[in-house]
This record gives C-alpha cells, structure tokens and sequence, in this order.
C-alpha cells in the first residue's frame, strides 16, 4: 500500500485523511501468471497499481497473431484508460505475464476519489498521462533492423529478460521466435 501512497504523492499533496480515503478503497489483489487484468470485448471496470511483477498489453492483428504492445512493470498504473473512461469495450488485452500484486480500484471508488478529494482529478491526469507515455514511448521503430529494436529493448526493459517469455519479447519486436534466437546468439 505503501508504494501507491509514494506514487501518488509525486502528483501533488495530500493530507492524512485523503491519504486513508485512498487506502480504504483500494483492495490487493494477487492475480496468477497468465491471468487477465482486464479482456478485449469487454469494458474495463478498474484501475491497478502494480506493486510485484510484470503484465503485458497485447491485441490480435487481422491475420489472427498476438501483437505484444507493452510491458507494464512495478510502481505503474495498469488500465485501458480511454475506454475505462468511455465506458466502452476495449480491443486488447492486459494479462500478467508473471505472478503479479496488484493494488485495485473498482470504477465507482475510483469515481469517489474525484469527488471527494480537492485536486484529485488533476492528480489523476498527471498519473494517466504517465501511464499512457509508457505504454507508448517504448515501443519499437519497425523501420529499425531487428537487432536494434532488440538493443532498445534490452536498454529500456533491463529487468524484464529473464522475466517474461521471450515469445512475449518477439512478438513485441516484430520477430520470431527463432530470429530472436539468432540475434540473441549473435551478440554474446
């Protein structure tokens, strides 16, 4: 709990009050390696702390492959934002790629929070707007040879080698399996 409080006192103050406000609406929850956060088809009802472990984002393409589009790992937001907020169905899906603790808030007590604490939606924007630049900053340059794109993984991911299947990481890159094999030999 203690490292939620941390990660949302970057964003602004709050008092003792505020603070226990926060924690009596948030629950832990443990979710198993391989188990979904939130699903494609259906409409996101929460927003997560990561505390321990690592989730992925990942979606199928038109042809039908699973598409890793981020890794989300501790001391991070987890939630398809856009469509929590729309309240509309999400097209990927958020599942731990690791035994994951998570600290959780159902949409009404997160809602609550916006309206019981002054100065909380601004809060909440800056967590947001660094949840989305996460999720989309680091995401490989296709037009960069496969060696580089897994360079940049290894610089901006350095916990998550041996954390996460490497399929995981292949698909991230846009490369297969076997591929990633090589390029990885190559460069020991």
């Amino acid at each position: 709990m203690e490292q939620l409080i941390e990660f949302i006192l970057q964003f602004g103050s709050l008092g003792q009050q505020q603070i226990d406000l926060i924690k009596e609406k948030a629950i832990e929850r443990q979710l198993p390696k391989g188990d979904y956060f939130s699903e494609a088809g259906r409409i996101p009802a929460q927003v997560g702390f990561l505390v321990e472990g690592v989730m992925r984002g990942y979606y199928y393409n038109s042809k039908g492959e699973e598409i890793t589009r981020c890794f989300i790992s501790e001391n991070s937001l987890v939630v398809d934002y856009m469509n929590f907020e729309a309240n509309t169905a999400s097209s990927e899906y958020l599942q731990a790629s690791t035994a994951c603790r998570l600290m959780v808030f159902s949409k009404p007590n997160w809602e609550e929070l916006s309206r019981a604490i002054v100065g909380w939606d601004n809060m909440k924007n800056k967590m947001v707007q660094l949840c989305m630049f996460q999720k989309s900053r680091k995401g490989p340059v296709i037009s960069q040879d496969a060696t580089t794109r897994y360079l940049e993984f290894i610089a901006n991911y350095p916990s998550l080698m041996n954390r996460v299947p490497l399929a995981y990481i292949a698909s991230y890159l846009g490369v297969t399996q076997q591929s990633l094999s090589r390029i990885r030999k190559s460069i020991r």
